[in-house]
């Protein structure tokens, strides 16, 4: 399983930026696709998950109080992509962004966990 992550680069606090991650390899069964970010120092948080109905209800997500209102998480469940919309940035949001999805790899698989490298979103102030 390959996650390939695009949409990181340098932006002017207030303003937006799109990450994408695509999943591929083997896959039965995407459970959970999500972002987490790690700012310069500190340790890797969750920024927001999207789920399956395997897991809960189809498309809830789940989002840390610091990007709440401000990122949106979506799916496109037939390219196996997880998008966030990054909107009004604030140099806070600066770090090393990461794709997370759980995977089940074959339909008696539980699932695991499978990380993208990670791309780099740099917030001016």
């Amino acid at each position: 399983v390959q996650l390939q992550a695009s949409g990181g680069g340098l932006v002017q606090a207030g303003g937006s930026l799109r990450l994408s991650c695509a999943a591929s390899g083997s896959i039965f069964r995407l459970n959970s696709m999500g972002w987490y970010r790690q700012p310069p120092g500190k340790q890797r948080e969750l920024v927001a998950e999207i789920y399956s109905g395997t897991m809960l209800i189809e498309g809830s997500t789940n989002y840390a109080d610091s990007v709440k209102g401000r990122f949106t998480i979506s799916r496109d469940n037939a390219k196996n992509t997880v998008y966030l919309q990054m909107n009004s940035l604030k140099p806070e949001d600066k770090a090393v962004y990461y794709c997370n999805a759980d995977i089940s790899n074959n339909p008696w698989d539980y699932g695991k966990h499978y990380w993208g490298k990670g791309t780099l979103v740099t917030v001016s102030s």
